[in-house]
């Protein structure tokens, strides 16, 4: 009884002592930004525990008791403000003001007067506030840490890696397939035909404000999740006008080093050829010329862009931004070795101990933003994205090949140009009908050419007086051209209802009810041109750096060699009739989402519902004609969870279902080659099911301080793989492996600010991630579900592809600035690794292809001299690892490609008018 009545006591005390307290409340607006509302700034009663931050419209509110206070408002670049206020109880007390940079700037020039987003202190502050779990990298982080293209910028955040030799993103161990990306919220496509996701580095951080990763499935997104969406927010300038100019120059040690860079030549240098399949090209020699000309390779950049602001009326405002933007680079492999087709004994059909790869890349962008701010309940927003970017390589081995050259005298050259096209359009509205109520929505258009127009392979044996051209299979010397042309209309809408209204007129309810869409279409096309020499002119003498000295009209019309395709010589019908497939994907969805705030929790019930529709009509060499059909309906329901255990400590909570789509080529039957790999597509490929579970612990100690730990795990439902075919080729397919797989882990992140004064700051962050994933592996169940497809798999379960079980990132800054602050030196040095992870499953005897863990340290240093001019140095891959790949045969380990990337520096100016 004396227990009960002490906490009845207690209960009435505390009760009372609320009733007495007073309510002090406000909007914090920017007064450089025409009065914006400020989020994320710092409200801080002087002399107390209380310190509170504004919302995202700018919002604070507190309790306290009666009496006077002093309360100082700031943000990060901006001119601290203090208030003297009077509390009374049970009253609210206003208090609007707004903040200003005054003599202050920015630390980066590359920001300054920029979106509040793009600031490290505001994207933390946001990741506290918001109820989904999220991870967020903005521009200045990025200008920190000397990243230039966005998938670069995403292998910073925690669980994040990135192949090596492409823009594969890989989340949680997640591949390609298990994620989504998006721009502004709006789905954007793929530029290659093999792939669910646009490669991440064709989009310069130029261009960003912030990208926001989410991890956890929320039902506003498509349901094709697994792994997590990268988005991808576009500038959104806001401010005094501006514009400024970006010059700099880089270099490759690998490339600068090699003695003869040479690539295919008659390619235009600033990645704008549009080379077509020549007329009568198998009756006629009109192909363009196989030689070769000599590169400089030292590689340049240039960039301007400006951005205003423009008051209309009262109340509107035109926000506008614009950058165009050309670089190029050159990079080299010089010292690589490379095997292929290795059975399980160790058998190998192509064994070059001499593996270059040369290349040429180049990347032109041009974005305009423009925001209309009609009042303050209607504003639009529109973007428009061009982006061309090139490559342009030549891949060559010298040694073994099989039947070709057994005496490893071989030499196998591809040389390949790549060209995508992207031209990406949104319009975005935000129109608020009540002061409970929002409506938001976007659509968009997408255009997608990724053209591959004259890729060459030739394959020669050297003799004793030079080479001759392998006549052994037609294909051994080939031209290829492929064309993929892809449009893509997407939209959403969704509406937002407040209830259950707080005493500090704050809502603790939402309903949001909402619907997205997408209509994908996907026309591709792809021919090869054999050239077999015939057998009088087989062991003609030919100079490797010269062939057009052999493959000419001439000797064309004097029957040295034949041109045919797959379907044949000029002499049958339909020869010159590309393989093609027509892919059409419809996916339409709606959402209800019930948001409700309990004290210190607040829970987000979510379902989606969707209609998906994926239809493939294709005409190839290996599947004649054919059409396919995948529909899928599902009922996708998601929670979110936060519980706000103080006010700098969250746990959080995660669950959802989700699935994922396979792509277009890989259910075309049809082959696709690379430098000694074929891929091939398979029909009975289907789609799996995912169930996702999170639970999160983080502090936020400061405003620039974070301590988080993650646990998570996936099962996934019929999960699909690459693996190695029973051929004496070794050819790559696509298949459901198993009935189940799954992903178990961890990841720990920490930023720590470890000294700040007026002037000087030194700051270190590091992310962490270790990961278990296992899969079923069935030979039975793809038997039974592809036709009787035979595959002999070395056990009964392995890693996913792509998995490494350690991911680390860890980066140190120190900040220094003098003369009134118009003055700044920022240098970070970053560190990057990750441990083995498997690249393709072994079968048939043959064990995994695994690369081999490495690190990458780079070391970034930033100046801005006065007001005006901004320098940097940027040192990227100082240790200059081996990047190995093994076969992990049981007979032992088979190293089939070693190589090392070289350094690359690179030094900038940039003059801010």
């Amino acid at each position: 009884m004396k227990l009960q009545f002490l906490l009845i006591s207690l209960f009435i005390s505390a009760l009372a002592i609320a009733q007495t307290k007073g309510t002090v409340t406000g909007i914090i607006t920017d007064k450089d930004l025409q009065n914006e509302t400020l989020p994320f700034a710092n409200v801080v009663v002087k002399g107390t525990s209380v310190a509170v931050n504004t919302d995202i419209d700018g919002k604070y509110t507190f309790k306290i008791e009666p009496g006077n206070y002093t309360i100082e408002f700031s943000f990060l670049g901006y001119e601290s403000v203090t208030k003297t206020v009077l509390v009374k109880a049970n009253e609210t007390t206003t208090l609007n003001l707004a903040l200003g940079s005054g003599s202050y700037t920015l630390q980066d020039v590359v920001i300054q007067n920029n979106s509040n987003r793009a600031k490290e202190t505001a994207l933390l502050l946001d990741q506290k506030n918001a109820v989904e779990m999220k991870q967020a990298i903005g521009a200045q982080e990025l200008s920190r840490k000397g990243v230039s293209d966005v998938a670069n910028a995403v292998i910073k955040t925690t669980g994040i890696t990135k192949q090596e030799g492409s823009g594969d993103i890989f989340v949680r161990g997640l591949g390609d397939r298990y994620n989504s990306t998006t721009m502004n919220g709006l789905p954007i496509p793929s530029n290659n035909p093999e792939k669910k996701n646009m490669s991440l580095e064709i989009f310069s951080t130029d261009i960003v404000e912030y990208i926001s990763i989410d991890k956890v499935y929320s039902s506003k997104l498509f349901g094709d999740f697994a792994g997590g969406n990268i988005d991808i927010n576009s500038k959104d300038y806001k401010g005094n006008g501006f514009f400024k100019i970006d010059i700099g120059s880089k270099i490759n040690t690998n490339a600068v080093s090699e003695k003869d860079f040479s690539l295919q030549k008659g390619f235009n240098s600033f990645g704008f050829e549009n080379r077509q399949i020549p007329s009568n090209a198998l009756t006629q020699y009109k192909f363009s010329t196989l030689n070769l000309e000599n590169k400089n390779p030292f590689a340049g950049s240039i960039g301007v862009s400006g951005g205003n602001s423009f008051n209309i009326g009262e109340q509107g405002k035109i926000n506008f931004f614009a950058t165009a933007s050309f670089d190029n680079e050159y990079s080299a492999i010089n010292e690589g070795s490379l095997k292929s087709g290795v059975n399980g004994s160790g058998v190998i059909n192509k064994n070059f101990q001499k593996y270059t790869l040369l290349n040429y890349a180049t990347s032109t962008t041009g974005m305009i933003n423009l925001g209309y701010k009609i009042n303050t309940s209607n504003k639009l927003n529109y973007n428009s994205l061009l982006i061309n970017n090139s490559s342009q390589t030549k891949e060559e081995g010298t040694g073994y090949i099989v039947d070709i050259a057994n005496d490893g005298n071989g030499l196998l050259r591809f040389s390949n140009y790549n060209k995508n096209t992207i031209l990406i359009n949104q319009l975005l509205g935000e129109h608020k009908l009540t002061a409970a109520s929002k409506f938001n929505w976007g659509v968009a258009y997408n255009l997608v050419k990724a053209d591959t127009p004259d890729r060459t392979q030739n394959t020669l044996r050297k003799e004793a007086n030079g080479y001759v051209l392998s006549s052994i299979s037609a294909p051994d010397n080939n031209r290829y051209y492929q064309y993929l042309v892809e449009n893509e209309l997407v939209g959403n809408g969704s509406v937002d209802f407040k209830f259950a209204k707080d005493v500090d007129d704050s809502y603790t309810g939402k309903i949001t009810l909402g619907y997205s869409g997408r209509i994908k279409n996907s026309d591709f096309k792809a021919t090869q041109f054999n050239f077999k020499a015939n057998a009088a002119f087989a062991n003609t003498l030919v100079d490797p750096n010269n062939l057009d000295s052999f493959y000419n009209q001439e000797n064309f019309s004097n029957d040295y060699f034949v041109i045919t395709t797959f379907r044949g010589n000029f002499q049958v019908p339909n020869a010159l009739k590309p393989q093609t497939y027509v892919g059409d994907q419809i996916i339409n969805g709606g959402y209800v989402n019930a948001e409700y705030k309990f004290h210190k929790l607040t829970t987000i019930l979510g379902l989606r519902a969707e209609m998906i529709g994926q239809r493939i009509k294709w005409d190839t060499q290996l599947g004649g004609t054919g059409v396919n059909l995948l529909e899928k309906n599902t009922f996708l329901p998601s929670l979110v969870m936060k519980y706000e255990l103080n006010d700098k400590q969250n746990l959080r909570l995660g669950f959802s279902k989700t699935y994922t789509l396979p792509q277009f080529k890989e259910r075309a039957p049809f082959i696709f080659e690379k430098f000694g790999q074929a891929y091939i597509g398979n029909p009975y490929l289907y789609a799996s099911n995912n169930y996702n579970l999170d639970l999160k612990w983080e502090m936020f100690p400061k405003n620039e301080e974070l301590l988080s730990v993650t646990a998570y795990g996936k099962y996934i439902q019929n999960p699909m793989n690459e693996i190695t075919l029973n051929s004496s080729t070794n050819d790559i397919s696509y298949f459901n492996t198993g009935d189940y797989g799954y992903v178990i882990g961890g990841e720990i992140e920490y930023r720590k600010l470890l000294f700040d004064n007026d002037s000087k700051k030194l700051s270190a962050g590091l992310n962490a991630s270790y990961l278990n994933t296992t899969q079923e592996l069935n030979a039975d169940k793809i038997r039974n579900e592809n036709k009787g497809q035979e595959v002999v798999f070395n056990t009964n379960t392995d890693k996913f592809t792509g998995a490494s079980d350690l991911l680390l990132n860890a980066d140190i800054s120190f900040f220094n600035e003098w003369n009134d602050k118009k003055s700044n030196l920022n240098t970070t040095l970053a560190y990057t690794f990750f441990s083995d992870r498997v690249n393709t499953i072994g079968t048939n005897g043959k064990g995994n292809l695994v690369d081999k863990s490495f690190g990458s340290l780079d070391l970034i240093i930033k100046s801005k001299i006065n007001q005006h001019i901004g320098i940097g140095l940027v040192t990227k891959n100082i240790l200059n690892p081996a990047i190995n790949r093994i076969q992990e045969n049981n007979t032992g380990d088979v190293n089939v490609l070693s190589y090392k990337k070289g350094l690359n520096l690179s030094l900038s100016l940039n003059y801010q008018f």
